[in-house]
């Protein structure tokens, strides 16, 4: 079974209320906030109704918002990416 992954990009300000509804029931409240929903053609039709303001894509399996926060997290510790001495050269 396969998976809408959805994220809302842009802010439903300004939007009728119908619109507004339709963000609700996808369960979409916040900007880059993500949802996984599954392929229906009811999911397809608010999708459209909002497209403007969504990026979709189509996944296998959902992941679950701790892993949504997982993989947003940036590696541990630091990266020396221009050392301030370069290392000598064997002659």
């Amino acid at each position: 079974m396969s998976f809408f992954k959805i994220t809302l990009i842009r802010s439903g300000i300004g939007m009728t209320e119908r619109q507004n509804g339709v963000l609700k029931s996808l369960g979409l409240r916040k900007r880059m906030k993500t949802v996984y929903h599954p392929v229906t053609p009811q999911t397809a039709g608010m999708i459209m109704k909002v497209k403007e303001l969504l990026t979709v894509s189509e996944v296998d399996t959902p992941l679950t918002q701790k892993e949504i926060h997982e993989k947003r997290r940036p590696p541990k510790g630091f990266i020396v990416e221009n050392p301030l001495r370069p290392e000598a050269t064997a002659e």
